[in-house]
C-alpha cells in the first residue's frame, strides 16, 4: 500500500500536468483575477461536489474528481496571488508559474503531513461528503476573512485556510481512487 505522501505526490502530479496544460492553453490569464473572484470559483466548484453527492441526475458529464482538482488548482492559484498581488495583465512565464505551483503545493503537503502526523490519518476514516463540508466550511470562513479585508482576532490566516482546503480535496481525490491513476 502506498504511504500517504506517496499518494499524496500522486495525486499532486495530475493536479499539477493539468495546471501546466491549461497553462499553455490560456496562459495566466488568471493573475488578473481578486483573491475574491479565486474564493468563489472554488465555492462554485465545491457546490457542484455537493449536488453531485446529494442529485442523482447530473446534467453535466464530469464528476467529482473534475472538480477536487480544480479546487486544488485554484486553490494553488490563491496562494499565488496572496504572495504576489494581483496584476491588470498577465506577468507570469510557465516556467516560474509552475515553479510557484512547486513552491505553494510543497509548503502545503509539509503542512498536511505535520497534521496528518499529530491526527494519526483521521481522514482516512472520512467520507468524502465531510471533506466536502469542510471545504465548504473553510471557504465561507475565507469569505467573511476577505470581506474583513484579512483582519481576524485568534484564527489562523487566509493562506491557511487555502492550504487546508488543498490538503482537504487530495485526501477527496486519493478516497475516489485518483493516487492509483498514476502511470
Amino acid at each position: 500500500m502506498q504511504t500517504t505522501a506517496e499518494q499524496y505526490d500522486a495525486v499532486i502530479k495530475i493536479c499539477r500536468d493539468l495546471y501546466e496544460k491549461k497553462m499553455l492553453d490560456y496562459g495566466c490569464a488568471w493573475r488578473i483575477l481578486r483573491l475574491p473572484s479565486l474564493t468563489d470559483q472554488i465555492f462554485i466548484k465545491a457546490q457542484r461536489i455537493r449536488g453531485l453527492q446529494e442529485n442523482e441526475v447530473h446534467k453535466i458529464d464530469e464528476d467529482e474528481k473534475a472538480e477536487f482538482i480544480g479546487i486544488v488548482n485554484y486553490s494553488i492559484m490563491a496562494l499565488i496571488q496572496l504572495e504576489l498581488g494581483m496584476v491588470d495583465q498577465p506577468d507570469l512565464e510557465p516556467k516560474r508559474a509552475i515553479a510557484l505551483y512547486e513552491k505553494h503545493s510543497t509548503g502545503t503537503k509539509e503542512l498536511m503531513l505535520n497534521k496528518n502526523h499529530d491526527y494519526g490519518e483521521a481522514w482516512r476514516d472520512m467520507r468524502v461528503s465531510s471533506l466536502t463540508d469542510l471545504i465548504l466550511q473553510k471557504l465561507l470562513r475565507v469569505k467573511t476573512m476577505e470581506d474583513n479585508k484579512g483582519k481576524t482576532l485568534v484564527s489562523e490566516g487566509i493562506d491557511a485556510n487555502y492550504q487546508d482546503i488543498i490538503n482537504y480535496a487530495v485526501f477527496a481525490l486519493i478516497h475516489l481512487g485518483l493516487a492509483n491513476k498514476i502511470t
